[in-house]
């Protein structure tokens, strides 16, 4: 069950943006499991993709529509990945986009794909063709929530949120979908986001807000440090709306970005408190640090760390497990004399060795909550990078044994 993540928000539509989503039963018959998004004609597009040398032929397919045009559809199927098939999964992609332009009258290079799921699997074009017409008749300025639904795959609930902000006295709605629950490092963005606003940005533009946000998001975050094959983040500039954004120096430029950046946050977020088997959402701040780089080093040795993660699902005060991660972890001359880690506000270990003041009953009282967050003082700079994960689970065992089944 999801950690302390509310039920979906109303999710403000974008004018600009259509979604549409059918069953096309690609992997079981009860629930749609194809979202198709149409944008408007001077809609502008962002997008990140996984670092993944195997990436998805919908990822080479849509990296290379990008470049040549500006999509005015983006397709996602859920239940699967159509990767590992080499030409015969980037030939499936390329159908679908192909079945896409022939029922609307664009072009093939303007359709973006997007999957996941089973790696490794035939994509059934088939099935998809059969329930793209539903798609289109479904299409709708209020089909974010079931788009939302569409996506998912292990996911327990939908993902989403909106945030609507005034700059200069003009307002602007920023909207956002996300799925993911396992293979969880995306290290660009996450399995698939989904993000617009009615702004008007121009693609550089709106790609340096996207790399911005990501960075401060969805590369925060871990479930089990792996990286799919499959991610990807968008963000679409409808352009409907009033405020134009034609510059990083634009003095919109910055709220806007964080408009977008906390959009983004929310849905890491999400992700991590709805991560597979999940019962416990852990912030892990590294602080003092010598550099940006160190501080995320030794954050995510402790968030990949099996021992620590178990100790947190069993709500064990074994800090040892922590100490233990830290010295690992590759820090270059550390003096564990001036390190400092808190389970909360509760000082566990400084100057190399337990704390005098810590006791059990102050560690296990804060090992036992939802929440927990773990500090780390390290005193070589003044540097500080903070990421999310969450706890490992038999269920996070059980459900990742049974995933073809």
């Amino acid at each position: 069950m999801a950690v302390n993540l509310p039920e979906l928000p109303s999710l403000h539509p974008i004018t600009g943006i259509k979604i549409g989503t059918a069953c096309a039963k690609i992997k079981q018959a009860q629930h749609d499991d194809l979202a198709l998004f149409e944008l408007s004609s001077q809609s502008t597009c962002a997008a990140v993709f996984t670092r993944n040398v195997f990436c998805a032929a919908p990822v080479t397919i849509a990296k290379q529509h990008l470049i040549t045009t500006s999509p005015r559809f983006l397709l996602v199927n859920s239940g699967n990945a159509n990767a590992g098939r080499g030409e015969h999964s980037l030939n499936d992609a390329l159908d679908c986009c192909e079945e896409v332009a022939q029922l609307t009258g664009c072009t093939k290079s303007e359709v973006l794909p997007f999957s996941t799921g089973v790696i490794g699997v035939p994509l059934p074009v088939e099935k998809i063709r059969s329930a793209l017409p539903t798609t289109l008749t479904t299409l709708d300025v209020q089909g974010w929530e079931k788009a939302a639904k569409a996506i998912m795959t292990t996911d327990t609930v939908p993902k989403g949120t909106s945030v609507q902000v005034s700059i200069e006295g003009q307002p602007i709605r920023v909207t956002g979908i996300a799925k993911g629950s396992g293979m969880i490092r995306p290290d660009m963005a996450t399995m698939l986001a989904f993000i617009a606003t009615d702004a008007v940005v121009p693609i550089p533009v709106l790609q340096a807000c996207l790399n911005h946000a990501v960075n401060q998001s969805f590369n925060r975050i871990t479930v089990d440090g792996d990286t799919s094959t499959n991610d990807a983040c968008v963000l679409i500039a409808t352009g409907e709306g009033q405020r134009v954004i034609d510059s990083i120096n634009h003095p919109a430029f910055a709220p806007f970005c964080q408009a977008v950046t906390d959009v983004c946050l929310q849905l890491a977020q999400a992700i991590i408190r709805d991560a597979e088997g999940a019962t416990k959402f852990i912030t892990l701040s590294v602080e003092q640090g010598a550099s940006q780089q160190e501080c995320l080093d030794l954050a995510y040795t402790i968030a990949h760390s099996p021992l620590v993660k178990t100790a947190f699902f069993a709500s064990d005060a074994n800090w040892g497990r922590i100490l233990a991660a830290i010295g690992r972890s590759g820090l270059e001359n550390l003096d564990i004399h001036t390190v400092k880690i808190y389970l909360g506000d509760v000082c566990i270990v400084k100057n190399g060795g337990v704390s005098k003041d810590y006791t059990e009953e102050k560690g296990q009282k804060i090992m036992r909550e939802p929440e927990i967050l773990v500090r780390v003082l390290l005193e070589r700079g003044d540097y500080q990078e903070t990421i999310f994960t969450s706890d490992l689970s038999h269920d996070y065992v059980r459900i990742n044994a049974e995933y073809r089944t």
